[in-house]
């Protein structure tokens, strides 16, 4: 007999399976099982047994009175034989063994029906296409693979620690949430940016964040670094793959067709079963022309497994009427439910989880048959669905990752001599952060889904925060805190819309510097309206894209003292409102495509610092109204496009700075160096050849740079600003450095490298303060000099 155990491969999946079959696919594959051992059954005894055995029928067969007759006389002729027992004797026919196996072969060829032979190899054939069908997408390549993907994730998503945690925690939570609300109603603790999402106003959902980043349960289970590693891939793997599988319906197409093919199946099985089912007979009349060869046409046979194919064939329609049924409640299941689509609002309503997001075609579906093997797998799964959830174990990896020990030892000091720490591409704001007391100034860069907690409040000493692509959230107390202790704020951002609200609020703001892209025309600008509201700013830097300047930049320029415009190369019109800001000690405008200097500048008379770098001017002419800003100390014009420098510098005698570098100057006026009081003049990467003698008079220079020009020779008059700190002659085409150079006693920087010297005065020996790494020269023209001046430059 076949075992029923050989046909297990066309029904038998991986273990793991069982949770993507409802109870009626398991029903079913149990019906399967009765039915494929009937057609087994029915096939054995079709094998090992005979089919049918027949006997041959005379056409005229002898009379019975004749029979009789012989009887009686013979019982006359002995009375006494009724008393011994006479042997009984068939019917003579004189066929063989051999003609007999003939005879039954041919009236089971030609006599019975095919209902009747062929019985149990339908039954067994029907059963292996249900068993195929009902297990075929658990076996075609492109549901497959998506089914044991989704297998994986699930099993480890229900066995993960984090599961559990987050879990507990949320229901520990919900017990809290129920005595807030009998106490009376809570407000949102969260303060957020416009452009980050509307933030629900349920209590569920307002105090998990709280919660996630401010405090910790003692109570709940700590998870360790490797623990956390694995939710984290987690949380990544369940994502992709929720976009690849909402991507299409290949599993619910393939569902509902196998439903349909065994529906339609099941009615074929029922509609000729039920027509033919009386077909099987115990007594088959056989007639076949073998009279030649058996001497018999006519054949009376009996078919040995009737009665019981019969009873098999009963049995058989009863389990497929059951099959049948259970294949149209699946119909009826998958056309009356909505299965490609799949709400979590029963987990979020018990969970208080309020941002679990619902999931559409195959991943829907998939979740669906779920819920009927056991809820509580799509209950567990949900959590990596949570960016709540996410954004606390990322919280916690983030705690674990940087510890309070190794964010000191990147702490450093800023350009504002303010102690810092910088934070790069992080997943997250560490929770030790505020644990560091002395913490100055905090500069997160990159970092998305940024939640400052109340927490804030322990760095008594922040006064400067950068945030540079950064969505932020604030808690209340911090952002009461920064209002009061916040001096500087810089902020990076792409889209207007980015900007956070609160930043406006803060009221003991000194600095703000905004880097981004907005709306060019000012008029339509709302960003900026706030800014009347901060009494204390001192500093303005604007890095963008301004047509004009905004009218509430003028509202406040009654406490403004430092405005600095970077447009991006867009051309800045309509400046006369810069006449309003009179107090204004410092004015950058780079790159606004400025063709001239603005006249509204020359009624600034508070100036103190002017900068025009990477504009477009060709002509200062201008340069004469200067003489009114008799403050002015510091005039930048570097990368213009400048020709020359007009007599009327001569009359800005205040100056102390002077920037003319990377512009095309050919000729020094000798009139430049009447502004006796230069300490710092930049003349680098001009074209000029020659310096004009009167440079001498600059007695208080201490910086000149003359660096990539045409300067053939130096003028001696040179070597008598003995104040010199710094000189720069590098890439000219000098010769001959004078011994001259001996003067300046005070030069601690000089740059000669890229020059025709051959060789170096031995009087750079007398400038003391030079040391060799202040020494900008070919190695080659060093040891030009002599061996003690070149051990006393290389001496500390």
């Amino acid at each position: 007999m076949i075992p029923v155990m050989e046909f297990r491969q066309f029904s038998e999946q991986q273990p793991a399976f069982r949770v993507l079959k409802p109870w009626w696919d398991v029903f079913a594959d149990y019906l399967s099982v009765i039915m494929l051992m009937i057609g087994v059954f029915g096939c054995t005894l079709q094998v090992m047994q005979d089919k049918i055995i027949c006997l041959p029928q005379r056409m005229s067969p002898p009379s019975e009175n004749s029979s009789d007759m012989e009887v009686k006389s013979l019982s006359h002729l002995q009375p006494n034989i009724s008393a011994v027992p006479r042997e009984m004797t068939g019917r003579k026919n004189d066929l063989d063994l051999q003609q007999y196996s003939f005879i039954n072969q041919m009236c089971y060829e030609r006599a019975l029906h095919w209902y009747a032979k062929y019985f149990p190899y339908l039954v067994l054939i029907h059963t292996l296409v249900f068993m195929v069908c009902s297990n075929f997408w658990f076996k075609f390549p492109g549901s497959s693979s998506k089914i044991e993907h989704f297998i994986s994730m699930l099993g480890k998503c229900f066995d993960s620690p984090w599961t559990t945690r987050a879990l507990s925690e949320v229901s520990g939570e919900n017990t809290e949430e129920k005595d807030d609300k009998k106490s009376g109603p809570s407000r949102s603790n969260i303060t957020m940016s416009p452009g980050e999402g509307s933030f629900e106003k349920t209590q569920s959902l307002r105090s998990i964040p709280e919660k996630i980043v401010v405090a910790e349960k003692p109570s709940a289970s700590v998870l360790d670094k490797k623990e956390g590693e694995q939710a984290k891939a987690l949380f990544e793997k369940v994502k992709k793959f929720r976009l690849h599988v909402e991507e299409g319906d290949i599993l619910y197409v393939m569902y509902v067709r196998q439903t349909m093919f065994k529906v339609f199946k099941f009615l074929l099985i029922i509609a000729y079963n039920s027509f033919l089912v009386n077909a099987v007979q115990n007594k088959v009349d056989c007639n076949v022309e073998i009279q030649e060869m058996t001497g018999y046409k006519h054949f009376l046979c009996n078919h040995t497994m009737a009665h019981l194919f019969s009873k098999l064939s009963y049995c058989y329609l009863c389990l497929v009427v059951v099959y049948g049924l259970t294949s149209l409640y699946t119909s009826y299941w998958l056309f009356y439910c909505s299965l490609k689509e799949y709400s979590f609002e029963y987990v979020r309503q018990e969970t208080g989880i309020s941002d679990i997001p619902d999931v559409k075609n195959d991943f829907a579906f998939m979740l669906h048959l779920i819920d009927q093997y056991d809820p509580l797998y799509s209950k567990r799964f949900a959590v990596f669905l949570s960016e709540v959830s996410e954004n606390k174990l990322k919280q916690l990896n983030l705690n674990h990752e940087w510890t309070a020990e190794k964010l000191r030892q990147r702490l450093q000091t800023n350009a504002n001599n303010r102690l810092e720490l910088q934070l790069f591409m992080l997943p997250g704001l560490p929770d030790t952060v505020f644990e560091l007391t002395e913490l100055e100034s905090l500069k997160l860069e990159i970092i998305n889904n940024v939640t400052i907690p109340a927490s804030l409040s322990q760095l008594e000493h922040l006064q400067e925060l950068s945030l540079y692509q950064c969505s932020l959230k604030l808690h209340t107390a911090a952002t009461s805190f920064l209002k009061e202790n916040l001096k500087v704020l810089r902020v990076k951002f792409d889209d207007h819309r980015e900007l956070p609200n609160w930043m406006f609020g803060l009221r003991n703001l000194e600095e703000l510097y905004l880097t981004g892209s907005l709306i060019p025309d000012a008029s339509k600008n709302t960003v900026f309206e706030s800014l009347r509201e901060m009494k204390c700013l001192k500093m303005l830097s604007l890095k963008t894209n301004l047509t004009k300047i905004p009218q509430s930049i003028v509202d406040v320029s009654s406490h403004l003292q430092r405005l600095y415009l970077h447009n991006d190369g867009t051309k800045l019109v309509m400046l006369n409102n810069l006449k309003k800001m009179s107090n204004l000690i410092e004015l950058e405008l780079v790159r606004c495509d400025l063709e001239r200097i603005p006249h509204a500048i020359f009624s600034l008379t508070n100036l103190q610092e002017i900068d025009l770098k990477e504009n477009n001017l060709h002509s200062i002419e201008e340069i004469i109204s200067f003489q009114h800003l008799r403050k002015l100390t510091c005039l930048k014009l570097w990368y213009n496009g400048i020709m020359y420098i007009p007599e009327h510098i001569k009359k800005l005698g205040s100056l102390e700075r002077l920037y003319f570098s990377h512009n095309k100057i050919e000729i020094l006026p000798s009139h430049l160096f009447l502004c006796n009081k230069l300490r710092y003049l930049d003349l680098s990467n001009n074209d000029i050849r020659f310096i004009p003698p009167e440079i001498g008079v600059l007695q208080s220079l201490q910086y000149f740079s003359v660096t990539c020009n045409k300067l053939e020779n130096l003028p001696d008059e040179l070597f008598f600003c003995k104040k010199l700190k710094t000189l720069k002659l590098g890439r000219n085409s000098l010769s001959i450095l004078s011994p001259k150079i001996s003067y300046l006693a005070l030069l601690t920087y000089l740059d000669l490298k890229g020059n025709h010297f051959e060789h170096l005065p031995q009087e750079l020996g007398c400038c003391r303060a030079l040391k060799r790494s202040g020494l900008i020269v070919e190695e080659t023209l060093f040891e030009t000099l002599p061996s003690d001046v070149r051990d006393q430059m290389k001496a500390e």
